[in-house]
């Protein structure tokens, strides 16, 4: 969650100094980087329990 905040604070604070590029474009390319960034973290969180429940117990 905090990742995403940064994103979006990021994308707020460089909303001032886009330039030439229109606002919807950079709007789209701001949600991409923050729905890229929420992929990530949920892929690396199911890696991390699949680790957890398969390798990380040891066994009986």
């Amino acid at each position: 969650m905090a990742g995403f905040a940064a994103i979006v604070a990021y994308g707020l604070y460089r909303s001032k100094s886009r330039g030439n590029t229109k606002m919807s474009v950079h709007l789209i390319h701001m949600r991409v980087a923050a729905q890229g960034f929420v992929v990530g973290a949920m892929t690396l969180g199911m890696g991390y329990s699949l680790y957890q429940e398969f390798w990380g117990k040891p066994k009986p």
